[in-house]
């Protein structure tokens, strides 16, 4: 299946009548949740129904994810060791701080891995703090695991202290800095969710200044949110013609027994021609 980033929807993973009606979704990426949407006495039900859920996995239209607990909750161990499993694309980490965290959760993945003979599969970190902010490039760039980032904007206004308003002034810097460190890692980014279910309008202007940041998609918590993102966030002109440039040079050089090369001065590699054959798919 070829990544796509418009939408990124959670699935609270103790609901199990939210996941099975998950299976007729048509979001880019289900990802089922078991951080903020699950409480602590839930959590092993929650991985117990998650892992479940991964057997069905052809039942699914989407690519699947798994949000687990944030790596400072001592949680992430027991995530990983339940849904690592046949079926799953990729893990979403919440509240991700610095480089050292992923790392000590890449360990684990790793040897998960290869313990079930598995495929090595995606990491998506949400960028929440203060210090992820900082950190988001280093973050970005951590390995080829990383496909995207994701914003969060709720526990970053709490780190910061400020209080949430629609327009989120306080978050502008943030909201700003996180698609340019990620477009500068060569991964994509994945915008904040929009809270208010009712107030349609605000949420296709969110949408569309996400878009002109540089965001590749956005969050969401609700189905009927999809078709406004994937209609807001079809690639324009400028990204059709450089996924064509991708490809093209991309394919020349794996004819020629090369793995890697550049595009206009920039490196490029099987991610970067993955996502740009995604492009192209939406536009045929």
């Amino acid at each position: 299946m070829t990544q796509l980033f418009r939408s990124l929807i959670f699935v609270p993973g103790n609901n199990p009548r939210f996941l099975e009606k998950a299976k007729k979704l048509q979001a880019d990426i289900v990802c089922f949740d078991l951080e903020d949407s699950v409480p602590d006495n839930e959590k092993t039900n929650a991985r117990n129904l998650i892992k479940s859920a991964l057997k069905s996995r052809k039942s699914y239209n989407s690519s699947i994810f798994v949000r687990t607990n944030s790596p400072t909750s001592g949680k992430v161990p027991s995530d990983l060791k339940k849904v690592v499993q046949k079926g799953i694309d990729g893990i979403v980490i919440p509240k991700v701080n610095n480089v050292k965290e992923m790392q000590k959760i890449e360990k684990i993945l790793s040897k998960l891995e290869k313990s079930r003979k598995l495929k090595p599969i995606q990491i998506i970190p949400s960028i929440e703090s203060a210090e992820g902010v900082v950190n988001t490039y280093n973050i970005a760039s951590f390995g080829k695991r990383v496909s995207a980032i994701v914003f969060g904007v709720f526990d970053l206004l709490n780190d910061l202290g400020v209080e949430y308003t629609k327009e989120s002034e306080g978050t502008t810097y943030s909201r700003t800095k996180i698609p340019v460190d990620a477009h500068a890692s060569g991964v994509a980014a994945i915008d904040a969710i929009w809270q208010d279910l009712k107030d349609s309008k605000g949420f296709e202007k969110d949408c569309k200044l996400g878009k002109s940041l540089g965001y590749s998609g956005k969050s969401i918590i609700h189905p009927d949110q999809i078709s406004v993102v994937h209609k807001l966030f079809h690639p324009n002109k400028s990204e059709i013609l450089w996924a064509e440039k991708v490809c093209k040079v991309y394919l020349e050089s794996t004819k020629k027994g090369k793995g890697a090369t550049t595009v206009d001065g920039k490196m490029i590699d099987e991610v970067h021609f993955k996502q740009a054959k995604s492009i192209l798919e939406l536009v045929k």
